[in-house]
């Protein structure tokens, strides 16, 4: 057998490798075409983010800017209404008319205020410029819900139809008594309800009748010793005293939350450091006392102690938290509360501060705040003036509903500065509280400043009713009128006595 021969391999020849064809084979017009699409899809995004642009801002507009701009003085196009809308009124909580249009036979309208100068910094004005409510809402008061049915009919009478109402959340009856108590202090009121924000009273003094403002107007303006038209509950810029306490006392238990209560001081009357010296109100000595005792008597020295032991940064933070060097969430102009001390301050000014001296200043409306938010558990309510809007003849427009601004404090915090209001009410400084149909807790300030010729010193006083569910927050300040508790808490307890005595019994 024939042996088999081994076949040989082929030889794979390589393949012929393509030519790479050359760019410049595309054809133009192909090449133009992607260019052309490049180019319209970049200004397609260009396009798109700019309508994007534009619905966010008309979006932004309506939800925050709207009512701004609409309100706003210079806006002329809301002047233009008065040709076919009658002013809206200004109502009380319990129905009163606070400002109110009256239309006589030839079709004359003026404007009247049958509360004269109770209401007068809150509501305003409506000519020589507007001010107050009466300039917040203008765009609501002359604007027109009314039914298509009553727009026709007044149109074909040739009549004008009546604007909307604003609805305010004061109480026409607690704010003449606020007034009525303030007397002839110059000073402010503000009370609160802790649990919502409503504002159910501001008053402030010296004030104005709205009814004979034009009249009045030259000398209203040129008075500057009075500045009557200026609002003190949210304008003034006090120093707030020993009411600022709340603020200090907060500060310590932040920084002693488990021993705050084996803090003592040994009262002489005063305490100095460098060349500052601090005494307690009228010189009175309180000897041996713990803090519950230094804030229910209001020692001086304790404080100013406390004061140089506080962190000063962590002091500013927690006070700007609660709103200080910033502006108040509310709807009419207000002053901002300064708290100065920071970093690297002196001892000096650390005393001052802590006893609310110093270059420390805060509204009435601020000190309200504080309180409310005190009395109802440590959450900070956005305050408002107005309840709802609705037609000429009661259909409701807008509601506005109680909202929570800041969650400022634990309830644990809040319990301790109640329990310390309560006792100050029960045997401190404002015990002229206690005993009454109604339980109330407080602190009390003594607030004092320079004058040309001296010193003189504001009566303050910070508190709230009800104590086992908060019903009324309230501060009071009284311009030159001495300690705490020989005016603001006198004025305090009037207030108090004509809302549960009187009130609730037909007031």
């Amino acid at each position: 057998m024939d042996e088999e021969r081994p076949r040989k391999k082929r030889k794979l020849s390589p393949k012929p490798k393509k030519k790479k064809e050359p760019k410049d084979d595309i054809p133009p017009e192909v090449s133009e075409r992607k260019r052309r699409n490049r180019n319209l899809v970049q200004v397609s995004y260009i396009f798109v983010f700019m309508f994007l642009s534009l619905a966010g801002y008309l979006v932004h507009f309506n939800l925050k800017k709207a009512d701004e701009i609409n309100s706003h003085v210079n806006n002329t196009k809301q002047e233009s209404k008065q040709e076919m809308i009658i002013r809206g009124s200004i109502l009380s909580a319990d129905g009163e008319i606070l400002a109110g249009t009256n239309v006589d036979e030839a079709g004359n309208e003026t404007r009247l205020y049958p509360f004269e100068n109770v209401f007068s910094h809150v509501v305003g004005y409506a000519s020589n410029g507007k001010a107050g409510i009466e300039s917040t809402s203008n765009f609501d008061l002359m604007s027109s819900h009314a039914s298509i049915l009553d727009q026709i009919r007044e149109q074909n009478l040739e009549s004008k139809v009546r604007g909307d109402n604003v609805v305010l959340t004061l109480d026409s009856r607690l704010q003449k008594a606020c007034y009525d108590a303030l007397g002839s202090y110059n000073g402010a009121v503000v009370v609160i309800e802790p649990d919502t924000g409503k504002i159910l009273a501001m008053v402030s003094k010296p004030d104005f009748n709205p009814n004979t403002i034009e009249g009045d107007w030259d000398s209203l303006i040129s008075d500057s010793s009075n500045s009557s038209l200026f609002n003190r509950a949210a304008q003034g810029q006090y120093p707030p005293g020993s009411t600022f306490k709340i603020m200090t006392t907060l500060a310590y238990l932040r920084e002693h939350p488990d021993d705050y209560q084996s803090y003592r001081y040994d009262c002489g009357g005063s305490i100095s450091k460098d060349d500052v010296r601090i005494t307690c109100y009228g010189g009175e000595v309180h000897g041996h006392v713990n803090l519950e005792e230094s804030f229910v008597h209001s020692c001086n020295g304790a404080y100013a102690k406390i004061g140089m032991d506080l962190d000063d940064g962590d002091f500013r933070k927690l006070c700007e938290e609660f709103q200080f060097n910033t502006s108040l969430p509310i709807e009419l102009p207000s002053a901002k509360s300064l708290f100065t001390l920071d970093k690297g301050a002196s001892y000096g000014e650390e005393m001052m501060t802590a006893i609310g001296q110093g270059n420390t200043v805060a509204s009435p409306l601020q000190m309200a705040l504080i309180t409310a938010t005190v009395a109802n558990g440590g959450s900070m309510m956005r305050p408002y003036f107005i309840d709802h809007i609705e037609t000429y003849d009661g259909n409701m427009v807008k509601q506005n509903k109680p909202t929570v601004y800041k969650e400022l404090m634990s309830a644990d915090e809040a319990g301790i500065l109640r329990g310390f209001m309560e006792k100050t009410v029960e045997e401190g400084t404002a015990s002229a509280l206690s005993g009454q149909s109604y339980s109330a807790a407080g602190k009390t300030g003594s607030a004092e400043y320079e004058t040309g010729s001296g010193k003189e010193t504001h009566s303050w006083f910070v508190g709230y009713t009800n104590v086992n569910d908060p019903e009324l927050a309230i501060a009071v300040i009284a311009e030159n009128g001495g300690s705490g508790s020989s005016a603001a808490v006198p004025i305090a307890k009037q207030i108090f006595d004509a809302y549960y005595n009187n009130y609730y019994s037909g007031y």
